[in-house]
């Protein structure tokens, strides 16, 4: 891959004529676009008829692109089947949770479980591999488009017959399944594991077990998809192969980008959430560690559809979110889409170029981030994205855990970037790491709201704590087996012997005015909790008021030469929320983390780093203008200016680049 930060757009060729293509190309020149990602939406321009497969056209767009600068990204196009698929045979369409059979149209309308279908995606993403494979114009590969994001679990015949097989291999007889499911509860118990149905429509809930399973055989073979072509490619290409998701779909992020060569995500959040773009970036920087991740989608000012649509961005927020993204270890900043779509579905939606090809209310933004990247390209390149002293474990498993049990409508995503939020607020660096993640070079490891903590989690996390980091567990963490049961042993399993605690009580303690104490702070405590009592631990956060006075929701435990801290119960309210910071910042300063800046609400720093230099992105992404503290004297690498000790200002969307000697 090129030496070079990619500025692109999705392209839509196979929707133009040759005339609005060739003043594409130009403008795309002129605006300094130069990677487009091309045809995931293109089978039925690919193979009109079953087994007529020319990819010419294609093959000519890309030596066309590239002879005016510009490199491809080429997708395969399996998330919208030709009409031919469809309708010769409906068994291979999905099949939905409440048993709807989706008909053509839209995208994702055919279950990629289906043995037919699997077949001609093969053969399709051979015949791109080969003839594409090879030129010099791409870049690297998308697998389809956006795996599961319209629709989720299938519950077609082919599935169902998948199911059962997942099922055998994964328990072995029938016998050891009903035991780990306790399926005698409500008469549930099977003869056989042809008798376990798809967890479809019933008059209350399914036993968990079987929800959660099914969820867990479903992202599984998702991925296998995504493997089936990646190898496929393989064979006739050396160009990287990427997807592009969300932490929103319906997929195991961690295991589906583990046989791919870079990860890749789409974000559309505005300008006031700006936070849950961070949060991709934090995310996705560690998804394929030590490897640049791409933006593969992004509004260049809105998101909209025929239903609805997003507010658009003030002017300069782009430039600084494309900084922002390059700055915290993403490769490509690109945008949905390069010229507007004059039919379909999202004819609505944001461009850079409209459909009658006049540049839009975004574009001037948009040359801002040409700009920006030109500006920051060999800092970028000769420097690396800082590992945060502290991680938080993503969990995508949990996510499943916490759709089958969503306790009062909590939803995984939703608590996980509150949290993570937070911790922004403090100024501290972060990473936030999958659940199979190396643990080395951390100093506190942050496992919230994961219901089940594996073996292998549990022992990594130990053998961290034991050579000196600090392991901070909860909320509404380890009270779950693997098939979503209760533990017998103890409320939280084998954690409770490695934290030194005992769990008197598992409850909701929303609305029983329960209040807890700590770190000065006192505050309303929610969620369901797991209250504590002591025993050879040190009390730090202890219940004042409601059902359980004077038992603990913060409890501290030495484990060798590092601790282990259960965090109970979750504050809530605003001074449950500044409760929570006193706690990052309290063990942040414990564990002498390093990367902590005093920088005001709305900035943030990106830090990263050289042989003999650290050096400072620092961002106001709110408007609002903002101000960082600089610790000792040094160059700002935009204006080669002297930066003294002290207060820093940083304009409203602004950014400055600091370098300071090691």
């Amino acid at each position: 891959m090129e030496e070079k930060l990619f500025h692109g757009a999705a392209y839509y060729p196979e929707l133009w004529d040759t005339k609005t293509i060739e003043k594409d190309i130009q403008l795309m020149k002129e605006t300094g676009i130069n990677v487009v990602r091309m045809g995931e939406f293109a089978w039925s321009i690919l193979e009109p008829n079953e087994g007529e497969i020319d990819v010419s056209f294609f093959v000519k767009m890309i030596n066309k692109l590239d002879e005016n600068g510009i490199k491809t990204v080429m997708c395969t196009p399996t998330p919208t089947p030709p009409i031919w698929m469809s309708y010769q045979h409906p068994e291979r369409m999905h099949v939905d949770y409440n048993g709807r059979t989706m008909i053509h149209g839209s995208r994702q309308h055919i279950c990629t479980n289906n043995p037919y279908f699997r077949n001609r995606a093969a053969i399709i993403t051979e015949e791109l591999a080969k003839a594409i494979g090879h030129l010099p114009g791409l870049v690297a590969w998308q697998l389809d488009n956006e795996f599961k994001c319209h629709v989720s679990e299938c519950m077609c015949s082919t599935c169902k017959e998948l199911w059962h097989w997942w099922l055998k291999e994964r328990y072995g007889s029938i016998e050891k399944l009903n035991e780990e499911w306790g399926t005698h509860i409500w008469s549930q118990y099977y003869q056989n594991f042809e008798q376990v149905p798809q967890p479809g429509p019933v008059p209350f809930l399914h036993n968990a077990s079987l929800k959660t399973m099914y969820q867990l055989f479903s992202v599984e073979k998702i991925t296998e998809f995504s493997d089936e072509q990646a190898n496929i490619i393989r064979k006739y290409s050396t160009a990287p192969i990427t997807h592009n998701s969300t932490i929103h779909f319906s997929v195991n992020n961690e295991t589906l980008f583990s046989h791919l060569d870079f990860a890749s995500f789409d974000s559309y959040a505005t300008s006031d959430n700006y936070k849950m773009f961070l949060f991709n970036c934090d995310l996705w920087r560690n998804l394929k560690k030590d490897k640049e991740f791409w933006v593969m989608e992004t509004s260049p000012s809105y998101s909209a559809s025929l239903e609805n649509y997003a507010k658009p961005h003030p002017n300069g927020y782009l430039k600084v979110e494309a900084v922002a993204s390059y700055a915290l270890g993403g490769r490509a900043f690109c945008y949905w889409l390069w010229r507007q779509q004059r039919t379909g579905c999202e004819q609505p939606h944001s461009s850079v170029i409209s459909a009658w090809g006049s540049p839009t209310v975004g574009y001037p933004n948009i040359l801002e981030v040409e700009k920006a990247r030109k500006e920051i390209e060999s800092i970028i390149f000769n420097s690396k994205a800082t590992q945060a002293d502290i991680a938080i474990t993503y969990s995508d498993r949990a996510k499943i855990f916490f759709k089958t049990e969503p306790l009062l409508h909590y939803d995984y995503n939703d608590l996980i970037s509150k949290f993570y939020k937070l911790m922004i607020e403090t100024g501290l660096h972060r990473d936030l790491i999958p659940e199979n993640a190396s643990l080395q070079g951390y100093k506190i490891l942050y496992s919230p709201f994961i219901p089940y903590l594996s073996d292998e989690y549990l022992e990594r996390a130990r053998i961290f704590v034991e050579n000196g980091g600090t392991w901070i567990v909860g909320p509404m963490s380890g009270g779950r087996t693997k098939n979503h049961t209760i533990h017998l042993d103890a409320s939280l399993g084998k954690l409770e012997k490695m934290a030194g605690i005992k769990t008197v009580y598992t409850f909701p303690v929303d609305g029983t005015v329960s209040i807890g104490e700590a770190f000065g702070v006192t505050a309303n405590l929610g969620l369901w909790s797991s209250v504590f009592a002591e025993n050879e631990t040190k009390s730090i956060g202890r219940i004042t008021h409601g059902l359980t006075p004077g038992m603990s929701f913060i409890t501290e435990s030495k484990l060798g030469k590092g601790k282990v801290v259960m965090l109970g119960s979750l504050p809530i309210g605003e001074k449950g929320e500044k409760l929570l910071k006193e706690l990052f910042l309290h063990y942040a300063n414990d564990a002498k983390v390093q990367n902590r800046f005093h920088i005001t609400e709305g900035t943030i720093v990106a830090p990263r780093e050289t042989k003999d230099a650290y050096i400072w992105f620092v961002i106001n992404m709110d408007g609002k203008r903002g101000k960082v503290i600089t610790l000792q004297d040094g160059i700002d690498l935009l204006n080669k200016n002297k930066v003294s000790k002290g207060e820093q200002l940083i304009g409203s969307y602004q950014y400055r680049i600091f370098k300071f000697n090691k």
